[in-house]
């Protein structure tokens, strides 16, 4: 099932999809599932947590930052797809209704509109991303371009 070969980097459709329903909001959920299929809860969302790694200068040594709180759960649908979601917090509807979406992204053609509609959140993350990350450079500070006193 995952034609990735190892050490590959390129991430899968199901990846990035995870990723994006991870970083969305519950009402962007929502908005993208519509009606909520019909469906059997296999695992009620539960919060636990985490630890959270960093890495110092974003490429140095890893660390441990310390623990987060995160939230999962685990759908079937009618028909015997399985979704499932990991989602930073304790929303449990949000950990729900995300494992749906990713248990209907799973059975959808390529070009459908929940792949659109996921396509889009992606790519409206990004843009937020980069507008971050521009905003944060103009704070930047290079100390190795100060001069000393003589």
């Amino acid at each position: 099932m995952n034609d990735k070969t190892p050490g590959s980097t390129e991430k899968t459709p199901r990846q990035i999809w995870m990723a994006t329903l991870a970083r969305a909001s519950r009402s962007e959920i929502e908005t993208l599932l519509g009606a909520p299929p019909a469906h059997e809860v296999l695992k009620a969302p539960e919060t636990g947590t985490v630890m959270v790694e960093g890495r110092a200068g974003g490429a140095g040594r890893r660390f441990n930052l310390g623990e987060t709180t995160v939230t999962r759960c685990v759908v079937r649908l009618s028909n015997g797809r399985m979704g499932f979601s990991y989602a930073l917090g304790r929303d449990h509807a949000k950990a729900r209704l995300a494992a749906l979406v990713d248990a209907q992204l799973q059975d959808e053609a390529e070009g459908s509109a929940l792949h659109g509609g996921i396509a889009r959140l992606a790519e409206h993350q990004s843009a937020a991303r980069q507008r971050a990350s521009r905003k944060a450079a103009t704070t930047k500070v290079d100390f190795f371009t100060l001069v000393r006193g003589a």
